[in-house]
């Protein structure tokens, strides 16, 4: 028994040795075969993370210049124009470019203006950064003074310094850049100019935005390395070398992931652990050449809009700079109508959806474009070549013609316009920025002119862009001295037994040299310049006093989104008519349904806080926006006001009498009350006192007047009311 079973021992133990040292040879190869491939994925993963620093240093460093190179900038600088710093060079710095922080020290040094997200006090603010910011300066400076233009390209504009520093107790980029003018037409003493500095945190958003654009696990800022098994830390450092902080996420280890996947398989033995080391072999070579795809993904979307797969403003700049450099071409720059009002009603999934829609038209009718690219939001640009008039031309109106086609997402018909702004690089312009430049104001004409349509650029339009900027400098002017701007009144009048029932207010502005100034030109500027709050507050005050003259009749103000979304607005609403003593039941405030249909909590709050008060609200332009029918259930107001646009076809054949009559109908079903604008004809009045609209207003009845007008009528109303007689439209 012994001499048998012996040899089947020896022969056991032999394959026992023989499969684990197979299995150890195999396990330690692949070891160190994941082990360097999770070297190197690390390595990669670093260099991503320097990039990035580097590149957002870039980026704040070109976001300032957007501001800084301008001679309006020098001249409000010196002039320390508060308002104008704060709106252009503060603020609007936050809300565009997401900056934490922006201050301007004029040639002396001390502060002249800042603006912090968490510190109130400017002085304080600009304390904690002074140190950093001031070795910036003196380096800007010397450069300055001595004439030092390396650095400077196509796209960068000026020379700055820029570093990274702990600010706050928090890692910050924090770059310097001259406010110098874009023209000969200012002469500035060089080494004294106003210096501009932008601040950029680099923790909190930054980190997680960073980890989410590249795939980062975990990615976070510390002030040391973390010491946690399997996570990485890389070190920011600051020009000088010292290390500010670190970095930490999780990284992506393709070689121990795939040796955690075959462990199991080498319990089985020799053959076993040889096919599993081939199909490790294989699973490496697979996540090496996923890796690889991935690092071209990321790249891809470096350069690429994510959503509409378009090339994004980075690819589509440098497309530009390329094709100028050689040749003439033609900038579009492209933007879509009543994008806003898809969003709001029915909501970010429709838009989205209907941005990729609007990019596959665009590139299928731009089929000659060198590039279409997506800007961002609602906004497209592409580069055509050449500078043939007639040719761009046509292709602005096919562009216009194809976004102007019905859309159609699940079954919901979408109707948007496109304005186009056309800029030629005609003869020796080759200057990237200026031809965009170009293309933009182009732009911002088309769609003051009324939109969808296009304009092509004209030397004209620096001075309208010059007028637009006094008329809000002038607005501002008008709203400290609150005597240019008046309230004129558009009566109201039952529909029914024809007497004047309310006003309506409506602003106009009476420019000392230029005369009237139409109310969408100086409200747009208004709500655009920040100022919408101060024109409706007066405007509300001067009407409330007016108001008090005519207790009988009820008062209607409107009132923008802008106001409504405001979470103040209500409480200066109210404090107003406790102001006036004013019965606030008989004050009805006016409101859009893209306004209302938000729903944002501001919003609500305010309506619902002015409703208890006993205000009443109105929706003006029904009919108008989206589903209209659908939501009118839904809507919580007192009034709606059917459009001009529905009553101009009553009392005539083939009209859209059928539709204001289910207006009327639905909106009396509602307990709501209705009034018709824009009444010219007497057709349009006496069908609509038969359809049972209840109260009624346009030029046929009143032209809109000054207060001392509505006196005479509301004095004359009352006699003949006290008299029994009955005032008829």
């Amino acid at each position: 028994m012994r001499l048998t079973s012996s040899p089947l021992l020896v022969g056991l133990s032999m394959a026992v040795i023989f499969a684990a040292f197979v299995m150890g040879t195999v396990y330690l190869t692949m070891l160190w075969a994941t082990g360097r491939s999770d070297r190197a994925a690390i390595l990669r993963q670093d260099r991503l993370v320097e990039l990035a620093v580097s590149k957002m240093q870039d980026s704040v460093a070109h976001d300032q210049e957007s501001a800084t190179v301008w001679d309006d900038a020098v001249e409000r600088v010196q002039a320390h124009d508060r308002d104008w710093i704060d709106a252009n060079l503060g603020r609007w710095m936050h809300s565009y470019f997401g900056h934490d922080q922006a201050f301007v020290v004029g040639p002396d040094n001390e502060l002249v203006y800042g603006f912090s997200i968490d510190q109130a006090d400017e002085m304080k603010a600009y304390a904690s950064v002074s140190q950093a910011a001031q070795k910036l300066i003196a380096s800007l400076r010397k450069r300055l003074a001595a004439d030092d233009k390396s650095g400077i390209t196509d796209h960068t504009l000026s020379i700055g310094e820029t570093d990274v520093f702990r600010i706050n107790d928090r890692p910050a980029i924090v770059s310097a850049k001259p406010i110098i003018a874009d023209t000969n037409g200012i002469k500035q003493l060089a080494g004294e100019e106003y210096i501009h500095i932008a601040v950029r945190y680099l923790d909190g958003y930054f980190a997680t935005s960073l980890g989410e654009e590249y795939f980062f696990k975990d990615m976070r800022f510390s002030w040391s390395p973390v010491e946690k098994a399997r996570l990485r830390s890389f070190p920011i450092s600051s020009k000088s070398g010292s290390v500010i902080g670190y970095f930490s996420w999780q990284p992506f280890r393709p070689g121990n992931m795939a040796l955690r996947a075959t462990e199991p398989a080498l319990t089985l033995g020799g053959i076993v652990i040889l096919c599993a080391a081939i199909a490790s072999v294989l699973a490496l070579q697979r996540r090496a050449r996923r890796l690889r795809e991935s690092q071209t993904e990321l790249l891809r979307l470096a350069h690429h809009d994510p959503l509409s797969g378009l090339p994004n403003r980075a690819s589509f700049t440098a497309m530009v700079s390329r094709t100028l450099a050689t040749s003439d071409a033609t900038i579009l720059f492209l933007d879509l109508d009543r994008f806003k009002q898809v969003n709001d009603t029915l909501g970010h999934a429709f838009g989205d959806r209907l941005i990729c829609e609007v990019a596959l038209r665009l590139s299928a009718t731009a089929k000659s474009a060198l590039m279409v690219a997506r800007m961002g939001g609602d906004e497209f640009t592409m580069i055509v070549p050449g500078t043939d008039a007639c040719e761009i031309e046509r292709l602005a109106a096919d562009l216009i013609g194809a976004i102007r086609q019905p859309f159609e997402i699940d079954g919901q018909p979408i109707l948007v316009g496109l304005s186009i702004g056309i800029a030629f690089s005609a003869g020796s312009l080759f200057d990237g920025s200026d031809v965009l430049r170009r293309a933009d104001i182009a732009l911002y004409q088309a769609k003051a002119n009324g939109r969808n349509r296009y304009v092509i650029f004209g030397t004209h339009m620096d001075e309208l862009m010059k007028m637009r900027r006094e008329l809000e400098y002038d607005l501002r002017s008008a709203l400290k001295e609150r005597r240019q701007l008046e309230v004129h009144y558009q009566p109201i009048f039952g529909a029914q037994e024809g007497q004047l029932i309310g006003v309506e207010a409506l602003a106009r502005w009476n420019h000392p040299t230029k005369g009237f100034i139409q109310p969408d030109v100086f409200i747009q500027i208004a709500e655009e310049a920040g100022l919408v709050a101060q024109l409706g507050e007066q405007v509300l005050s001067n009407a409330l006093a007016d108001a008090a003259k005519w207790p009988r009749l009820s008062l209607a103000v409107n009132a923008s989104a802008l106001e409504l979304h405001d979470e103040n607005y209500g409480r200066r609403v109210a404090d107003i008519i406790e102001r006036f003593a004013f019965d606030p039941t008989k004050l009805e405030i006016e409101i859009t349904e893209s306004a209302l249909l938000q729903d944002e909590a501001a919003c609500r709050s305010n309506i619902d806080m002015l409703r208890s008060r006993g205000v009443r609200f109105a929706l003006d332009d029904f009919g108008t926006g989206f589903s209209s029918f659908g939501r009118l259930q839904k809507l919580d107001v007192d009034r709606i006001k059917i459009d001009r646009s529905f009553v101009s076809g009553c009392g005539t054949i083939g009209n859209n009498e059928a539709i204001v009559q289910a207006m009327i109908s639905l909106a009396h079903g509602q307990g709501m009350r209705t009034t018709a604008e824009g009444i010219e004809t007497d057709a349009q009045k006496n069908r609509l006192r038969e359809l049972g609209c209840d109260a009624l207003q346009g030029f046929l009845l009143s032209r809109p007047v000054v207060s001392e007008r509505i006196d005479e009528i509301y004095r004359r109303t009352e006699k003949k009311a006290s008299d029994g007689q009955v005032v008829v439209t």
